[in-house]
């Protein structure tokens, strides 16, 4: 059992939204349904039967989504940093995770579930941990300018 697990507050998509995360990621499977039984339904008001509960990994990190109602919504103080390998991979990730979200700056994104992302090239983080500050300057300025992050692009500006 991993020591952290992040709980995910959906109004009434936990199911869909673990559903959607785990077709998009390798690694990835729904652990387990668990239902609002009498006492979780009276507390709730949620209805008897309905999911309460999704518990599902992607690449090896559990998550726990609830259907607790629409009292608490996601915002973007919270997201998930996705480390990548290639830029096929980038482009993928972004693509699935953007769709019907909203796109932001240096590789953030928000899907459409409200949850929010970092879609990041390992290659980023080389790039900047350069002692040439010059280098890294221009990387920050390449960078700025994008959504979706560019590999082929940092890497020429980190050339200048």
């Amino acid at each position: 059992m991993q020591k952290i697990t992040p709980f995910l507050w959906y109004d009434n998509q936990a199911e869909a939204a673990a559903k959607y995360y785990v077709s998009i990621f390798k690694n990835s499977k729904i652990l387990k349904i668990d239902h609002y039984g009498d006492a979780g339904a009276e507390v709730s008001g949620r209805k008897k039967g309905s999911v309460m509960t999704v518990q599902f990994r992607i690449e090896g990190q559990e998550f726990i989504a609830l259907n607790g109602g629409p009292h608490f919504t996601f915002s973007s103080a919270i997201s998930f940093i996705v480390d990548c390998k290639t830029q096929k991979e980038v482009d993928k990730l972004w693509g699935k995770l953007s769709a019907g979200g909203k796109v932001q700056q240096c590789g953030w994104l928000t899907d459409k579930f409200g949850v929010t992302w970092q879609i990041v090239p390992a290659t980023l983080n080389d790039l900047l941990k350069n002692k040439d500050a010059k280098k890294t300057e221009r990387v920050w300025r390449a960078l700025l300018k994008m959504k979706k992050i560019d590999i082929a692009k940092l890497k020429q500006a980190w050339k200048g």
